[in-house]
């Protein structure tokens, strides 16, 4: 990510801010030896919807006087909501993770909704699912856990504990909050890549079809051959790699994609991903651009996006926020990395909501997906050092 970047030489009605600071304002994006590590918010960006980021980064980059050329934040994710961007001070480098205790926490873990009420909504969905009169043919639903800490947590000891799994891109990203409210950031760990931009080329590497791995070397190959073998899986992956390649085809040449997905392992979960490669038609085309393309994908929000959109804010009992939005950085020239917004939790102060989410088909079985859900909390929940056996109400009776 580095390579991209010049370092310097040394929605809600609500007015939200972010603390300037250079530890509130932390941003951080890093995976292996690629990172953009931002201390400080020298300007913000004015927030708007994801429609208009481009021609808001442009104008930003037009009036710039000095600090780094580029803009690092998160959009959320329902793409009309505002967004969280900001030029920071300097660009520092990697940050290095040592390994740190985990924190001590106060009371029992809280699950938002409890497993059983997800399960239902899940039910719920599959009977839309099956209705022919309706126009969806996969929905993402998500739940939630909050946990409090004894202490308030920075991110950086969240993130040194995420950090040991070199599968995936670490982050903690600034969010914004009401005027008085302690500092908060979207803090995870996720290994899935939205959008990635240099010149006129172009690469994404979508994610969607899910197992948990096991400890047992044996068990864990017979998972991943099973849902090498899964028809469902195949069918929620397939609606991601389509809606990508058409949301890119409008601006490119050539868009590429295999006809078939991989295996993708991270230290918990077993993934379906598609490497999709692309050439612009012009190499000036925005990143700003493409993302607003391709954003929400089928992978966290369903397809097609407006009625799951509508059916998401129905089922579930809790706004997202920037959960299941995007991560990342745009530059003056028209780069940029973004990530998709998972595995992550809202950070702020002594309390942490723990995100996950599963996409929902005709044939998906409730019980199924409040399990892929809770192995998605896995590596969160380890990083709190949190046993998922001990989660009152985490999986269904």
């Amino acid at each position: 990510m580095n390579d991209a970047l010049h370092l310097p030489a040394d929605g809600e009605a609500t007015p939200m801010t972010i603390d300037e600071g250079a530890d509130t304002a932390l941003f951080l994006l890093q995976q292996g030896d690629q990172s953009v590590h931002g201390q400080g918010c020298l300007r913000r960006l004015p927030a708007g919807p994801l429609q208009t980021l481009e021609a808001r980064s442009r104008a930003f980059f037009a009036a710039q006087r000095g600090g780094p050329g580029v803009l690092v934040g998160a959009v959320p994710f329902d793409p009309s909501h505002d967004d969280a961007l900001h030029q920071p001070v300097r660009l520092a480098p990697a940050l290095a993770y040592t390994d740190t205790p985990p924190p001590a926490l106060a009371g029992d873990v809280q699950a938002e909704p409890p497993a059983q009420d997800y399960a239902d909504a899940v039910a719920r969905a599959v009977a839309v699912l099956a209705d022919a009169t309706q126009p969806l043919d996969k929905v993402v639903l998500a739940r939630s856990l909050r946990v409090h800490t004894r202490q308030p947590m920075p991110p950086q000891a969240l993130l040194a504990r995420l950090g040991k799994d070199p599968s995936v891109a670490t982050y903690a990203t600034p969010l914004p909050t009401l005027p008085g409210q302690a500092p908060a950031w979207l803090v995870g760990a996720t290994p899935e890549l939205l959008l990635r931009k240099r010149g006129a080329q172009v690469l994404s590497h979508p994610l969607a079809g899910s197992a948990r791995r096991s400890a047992d070397a044996t068990q864990d190959a017979q998972a991943a051959q099973a849902l090498l073998a899964s028809r469902k899986d195949h069918d929620e992956h397939r609606h991601v790699v389509e809606a990508i390649v058409d949301g890119l085809a409008p601006w490119c040449t050539r868009v590429e994609a295999a006809p078939r997905p991989s295996l993708h392992a991270t230290a918990s979960m077993w993934h379906l991903g598609t490497r999709i490669h692309a050439t612009l038609k012009d190499a000036a085309t925005p990143a700003a651009t493409l993302l607003a393309a391709l954003h929400p994908t089928p992978a966290v929000c369903g397809t097609p996006r407006a009625p799951a959109l509508q059916h998401i804010g129905t089922l579930e009992p809790l706004p997202r926020g920037f959960y299941a939005g995007a991560v990342g950085w745009l530059d003056a020239h028209g780069d940029g990395d973004w990530y998709v917004a998972i595995r992550c939790a809202r950070l702020q102060g002594p309390e942490l909501r723990l995100y996950a989410g599963a996409g929902i088909v005709a044939d998906s079985q409730p019980q199924a997906e409040v399990a892929e859900t809770s192995a998605k909390f896995s590596a969160l929940l380890t990083a709190l050092g949190v046993r998922e056996a001990d989660l009152p109400g985490a999986q269904v009776p």
